[in-house]
Parts: C-alpha cells; structure tokens; sequence
C-alpha cells in the first residue's frame, strides 16, 4: 500500500520543489506573505495531480480499505469514543473518526473557508478504521477545494513589507486553524515590547499521544501499531 501511495507524494513533492526549492522543510510561508512567486508551471502540475487523484484513491481502497487483513488488523481495534475524544482533546481526523464534529474550517471559519464548498468527514465507529476512512475521504474534499482556488489565485504582491521589529500592543490573542492533523492554536500574551510576555501552542499531537495508554488498555501488544499508526501523531508536534 505504502508503495502505491508514493507515486502521488512524489508528485506534490516535485510541485512544492519547483515552488520553494525543498521537498521536505519548504520554508515558504512567511509574515507578510510568501518567500517567492509560484512556480509558472504550478497551475498546471497542481491540475495534473487533480486528474489522477481519483483513480488513485479509488485504487487504494481497493487494494487496502476492502482488505479482509486490513479490516481483521484495523476494525474495532483502538475504539475512541466521542465522549473521550473531546475530554482529551483529541482534534482533527482522530476526533472526526469518534463522531466529534471539530473542523476549524466548519466551527470557527477563517480566511476564505466560508466561501468554499466542501464537506467535513465524521465517522462514528471510533476504531482505527473509522480514522483511516476519515483521511482517505478528506482527501477527496482536499481536491475540492484546490479545484475552486486552483485557477483563481489573485494578481499582486506575494510579499509585503512588514516592520523588522514587530511590537503587538499589550494584551492576549488566541487564534486556531485546522492543521492535518487537528486544530492548531496559538497564544500569544504581550506587555507591549518586541519580545511576547508569553508564547503557547496548542498542538494536535500531543493529546493523540496522550490517549494511547486509555485507548489499547485490553488490546493485543501488536494492535499498538495499527493504533499508533490510525492517530498519526508526530514527536516534533510534541516537542515542539
């Protein structure tokens, strides 16, 4: 499965590549906008990732979702139910496979989010399944979108000039987005200088991580992996 999967990342990658010059830490994004200009040939690779986008997800669940192995390792195996999803804190397509309906994009929209047509994933059963479903269906809605930005990405500045020393005035701010793996939020408490009196993220990974040990109590030891794999937490999201 893993194989087949790689034929598309190499083909983001090699769009994110021509964009930004890395295919793994992209550096891209930056205050004011974005270090450069798109690629010419964005556009056009981002609508020949579109047009075989669907045969390949129609093939891995062919070869995988179905998959009696798949389905013996995966279903009701690591259940999460809604209740101790939100009482962990548990965002993002891991919330959204316990019935918790969590979408930043759909509960707190922002940027131009409200103005785009696109569906958020919820699946009950709460199983390592019902998280694998729940990303490859977010796929699909993921092409949506790009398929109405694709060809209307607006003329202008890809960089505006912003202060060198940025100064928030005193007070607190807390902003979320909805990040792959969940809801990412930021805290930012300032007294008025150029240094913020205090800084905190709220990351998806850590209360993924933290719900294992509740979550495989009366598991199989080797139904650790099917789990720690369907939550898809990452240390550098923790560590942070």
């Amino acid at each position: 499965m893993l194989f087949y999967t790689l034929r598309v990342r190499e083909q983001i990658l090699d769009i994110m590549e021509k964009t930004c010059g890395a295919r793994m830490t992209f550096n891209y994004d930056c205050i004011g906008g974005v270090m450069q200009d798109l690629h010419p040939d964005f556009v056009k690779d981002v609508h020949a990732l579109l047009d075989v986008l669907p045969a390949n997800i129609k093939e891995y669940n062919k070869i995988f979702t179905g998959n009696v192995i798949a389905k013996n390792r995966m279903e009701n195996v690591g259940i999460l139910t809604r209740h101790d999803a939100i009482s962990w804190a548990v965002t993002g397509p891991n919330g959204r496979g316990s019935g918790w309906a969590c979408d930043v994009r759909k509960c707190e929209p922002y940027s131009i989010y409200s103005e785009l047509e696109f569906d958020e994933v919820v699946r009950t059963e709460g199983d390592s399944m019902a998280r694998f479903k729940v990303r490859m269906d977010e796929m699909v809605q993921s092409a949506r979108i790009i398929e109405q930005l694709i060809d209307n990405i607006p003329e202008g500045d890809y960089c505006v000039k912003v202060p060198k020393v940025i100064k928030l005035p005193a007070g607190n701010w807390f902003k979320m987005v909805e990040g792959c793996r969940g809801t990412f939020g930021v805290y930012i408490e300032s007294d008025g200088t150029a240094n913020p009196y205090r800084l905190k993220l709220a990351t998806p990974c850590l209360p993924a991580a933290a719900v294992v040990d509740h979550i495989t109590d009366g598991q199989k030891i080797a139904d650790l992996i099917t789990i720690g794999g369907s939550l898809d937490y990452i240390v550098p999201d923790i560590d942070r």
